[in-house]
Order: C-alpha cells, then structure tokens, then sequence
C-alpha cells in the first residue's frame, strides 16, 4: 500500500526536497503542501493523509500547534504527525512530543531517517533522530523532577524491560532481538504497557520511563 503524506514548511525549497526524497521511494506519494501552520491544519483535515511532516518554526501556527491540533489529547481522530527541523532544541523536542507528534527529525539526519520516521509513523511506531533522543530523555528527567507515578496495574518484569528498551530508543525489532522473543510479543508488549500506563505512543512510554527513574534501575 501506498503512503500518504502531507509536507508543512514554509521553505518551497525545503518543501521541494522532501519531496524529492519522499517520491523516490515506491511505497511513498506526497498528497499535499502547505506554507504555514494554519495551512497545514486544514490540509490534514481534508485530505486525512497517513503522515504529515511537520516543520517547527512556521508563520500562523507553529509545529507544536499544529501537532496538538491534529494529534493531541482531545483529537477524536488523530493523525500521525512527525517534525522535521534545522532547530534541536529540547523544548521543541519536547513540547512536540507532548502535543501528539510521533516523530522528530532533523533536516540533516539523512534521507534514509526521514524515509524510516515516515514508515514508523504510518505503523504508528515512534522514531525520534538518534543523536538526540537520549540526551533530550535524560534532560527531561533533570529539568521535570516529577515524582514517581503510580500505576493501578504494575507492570511485570518483562514489560519492564521492554519499557527500558524503549526509553533508550529501540525499535521493535531490536527489542526482540534483546530479548529473545518474536516482534509480535513485542508489539503486544509495548500496547498493554501503554493502556497500563495510559499513554498513547512509545514516545511518551519513553519519557514516562525517564521521568519515573526507570531507567536507573538497571
């Protein structure tokens, strides 16, 4: 099947390249284009394309509103949003992330990571440019200090690990691989964690990670 993907930037020559890269691949169209963050918005609700790529900076509305408006809490159908930008800035990062995006990317990352973030994000998978994600995860648990959340259904020893696996930015494959065990057991991991922990995406699972000291207990 044949992803759908709408590019918002304000750069027609960013906007171009994406592009280029995008259509290069048999699997990939771009259905649209949009300039600003309004744009993009009413682009997305009309066309409802598999995944959009979201520039940070932008005129009207930013990336961040413009993720929180397709895919944040509330959206009773969301979409699955991926940002792309020059600017890796932890409370870009961050604030993206909370607001529903399922990816983050920096321009220069390559063409292969962008093509990657897009097929995760149309498997509704999560994928987060290596050189930051860690960095950003451990800044979150220094800067947030939150305290330790409380569960109505603890996780179970496996589930655990595989939420360490996440948090340090692991695939579903990889994780199997870790661990021994089929990527559908993974998956099936990786969703009872999440209704367990009431979280909508890997993502969040590993910022949930890292903010409760999960992490440090390896």
């Amino acid at each position: 099947m044949t992803i759908t993907v709408l590019l918002a930037d304000d750069q027609a020559m960013v906007r171009r390249g994406l592009r280029l890269i995008l259509e290069d691949q048999p699997d990939i169209t771009v259905v649209g284009e949009a300039a600003d963050g309004a744009e993009a918005v009413a682009l997305a609700r009309r066309l409802c394309p598999d995944v959009c790529l979201v520039d940070i900076r932008m005129p009207r509305l930013d990336g961040i509103e413009v993720a929180r408006a397709l895919a944040g809490p509330g959206v009773a159908n969301p979409l699955r949003v991926v940002m792309v930008t020059t600017f890796d800035l932890d409370e870009y990062v961050y604030g993206a992330l909370r607001g529903g995006a399922l990816g983050f990317v920096l321009k220069d990352a390559g063409p292969g990571l962008l093509v990657e973030a897009v097929r995760a994000a149309n498997a509704g998978d999560a994928l987060v440019s290596p050189s930051i994600t860690l960095r950003l995860l451990r800044h979150i648990t220094a800067a947030e200090r939150t305290t330790l959340t409380h569960t109505t259904k603890p996780l179970s020893e496996r589930e655990t690990e595989v939420v360490r696996a996440i948090g340090r930015g692991r695939t579903n494959r990889e994780i199997a691989a870790e661990l021994f065990i089929s990527l559908s057991t993974v998956k099936s991991h990786v969703s009872g964690i999440q209704n367990k922990l009431g979280l909508r995406n890997r993502v969040e699972v590993a910022a949930w990670a890292w903010e409760n000291q999960i992490m440090r207990r390896t």
